[in-house]
């Protein structure tokens, strides 16, 4: 992680977007989800692979992008990248994967200088000694959550169905002795009121 920059825990919940490496793709793949679930009211994380899906995923006004390998990108996608960042009022949330570290991608020619230089304040270094650890924690206590969010949606979408099952017309309903008795005295009571005039 660079030590003048974001801390890691910040990126991961602020809107600046970001470069990360190290680690598996799947660990990327899993800090890019942990982000979008700060903004999932801003939709689904969406995942671009191939340079063809770029152009759209930059269109978003909202939301968190990942992008699976910035430097098998062309120099031309990243220039697009860096326009976003530079140029789009409203954007998405950038999370630009990679296998190694920056340093090397500058080293070899596989991305832009400007587009670091744009991101040198905000990168997570997956490698970096006790962040595995820690976000492994993490993830199991974010996975916890969704699962007894996603138990509370089910309860209450149920709940919700059999309500509308009770009152659907033409469905019949028990009625216990009291409530019999209740309407049956509404009915009565029209009745009576007539029969005095």
């Amino acid at each position: 992680m660079i030590p003048h920059g974001y801390r890691e825990e910040e990126l991961v919940s602020n809107r600046a977007s970001l470069l990360l490496y190290g680690g598996t793709e799947e660990e990327r793949r899993s800090w890019a989800q942990e982000a979008a679930h700060h903004f999932e009211h801003e939709g689904e994380l969406l995942e671009v692979r191939q340079a063809a899906e770029l152009v759209e995923a930059l269109k978003r006004p909202r939301g968190v992008v990942f992008v699976t390998e910035v430097s098998k990108l062309g120099r031309q996608e990243q220039g697009l990248i860096l326009r976003c960042l530079q140029m789009q009022e409203e954007r998405p949330k950038l999370v630009l994967g990679m296998t190694g570290s920056a340093e090397a991608a500058l080293e070899r020619g596989t991305l832009r200088e400007d587009l670091h230089y744009r991101l040198h304040q905000a990168q997570v270094d997956l490698g970096a000694p006790g962040l595995r650890e820690l976000l492994k924690k993490r993830w199991a206590m974010l996975t916890e959550r969704r699962a007894a969010k996603a138990a509370v949606e089910r309860e209450a979408a149920e709940r919700e169905r059999q309500a509308a099952a009770v009152r659907k017309p033409g469905s019949v309903t028990r009625l216990t002795p009291q409530q019999r008795k209740v309407q049956q005295s509404a009915k009565a009571s029209p009745r009576k009121a007539t029969s005095r005039r």
